[in-house]
């Protein structure tokens, strides 16, 4: 019995002695291989980021559990964070470059700027919510994310002073695609946005503009909250 007490008080010590962040580490590689690259998602730099940027810091306290889970989580005021393969698949199909400039709307928690900032030169996200803007600015600040900067602002008329982009992300329903999001959109640009009724299905489109043509293709079915803000 002895010996028994002496494996168990052992084992409970090497436990103990083991980084909280490691079980959080090894469900980050699960999530990256079973929900992301096992689904079709092959870009290297998105596959990198996903596995880097820890989600469980950018869900409420009560989520934790569940912060690698392939499903998107409530973060308060009707919002949420989205299903990690949504989050890289809008990435991907981005196809994000190191010099980069990229806007998104919709900031939420601050994960899918977070995701961005590991690829990208310039990350600029904006929150219509002011308690999610501030929050998100904060812990973007803690984690060194120092090229991504946060607006509290109406995501509609998206970041003017800051525009042309390289790409847009929108992590809202739109009924239709915002004028001045395609005006900021570069030449040669992507913008990956939801459109569809805030109540139904939507379905995520990729819009590509050269010179003055826009051309848009479905890319698949989602679920997203309401683009908030718009006229």
């Amino acid at each position: 019995m002895k010996s028994l007490y002496f494996i168990l008080g052992f084992t409970l010590l090497l436990v103990a002695a083991v980084p909280e962040d490691a079980h959080h580490t090894s469900r980050r590689e699960a999530m990256v291989g079973s929900q992301i690259a096992a689904r079709g998602v092959t870009d290297p730099a998105t596959l990198r980021a996903m596995g880097t940027v820890k989600r469980h810091l950018f869900v409420p306290e009560a989520s934790l559990a569940d912060a690698y889970d392939d499903r998107p989580l409530p973060i308060g005021y009707g919002q949420t964070i989205s299903q990690p393969f949504i989050v890289a698949y809008m990435t991907e199909i981005i196809h994000p470059q190191q010099d980069h400039r990229v806007l998104e709307i919709g900031a939420g928690s601050g994960y899918q700027a977070a995701i961005l900032a590991e690829i990208v030169r310039n990350v600029y996200t904006m929150e219509v919510i002011p308690e999610l803007g501030r929050a998100a600015r904060e812990r973007l600040r803690k984690l060194g994310c120092r090229n991504a900067e946060v607006r509290i602002a109406n995501g509609y008329d998206g970041w003017p002073e800051q525009a042309p982009f390289d790409a847009i992300v929108v992590t809202a329903a739109a009924e239709y695609i915002p004028p001045p999001l395609l005006k900021q959109l570069k030449d040669g640009g992507r913008m990956v946005i939801p459109i569809g009724s805030p109540f139904l299905v939507q379905t995520l489109m990729l819009v590509e503009k050269k010179g003055a043509q826009i051309t848009t293709t479905q890319l698949m079915p989602v679920r997203f909250v309401p683009f908030r803000g718009s006229p």
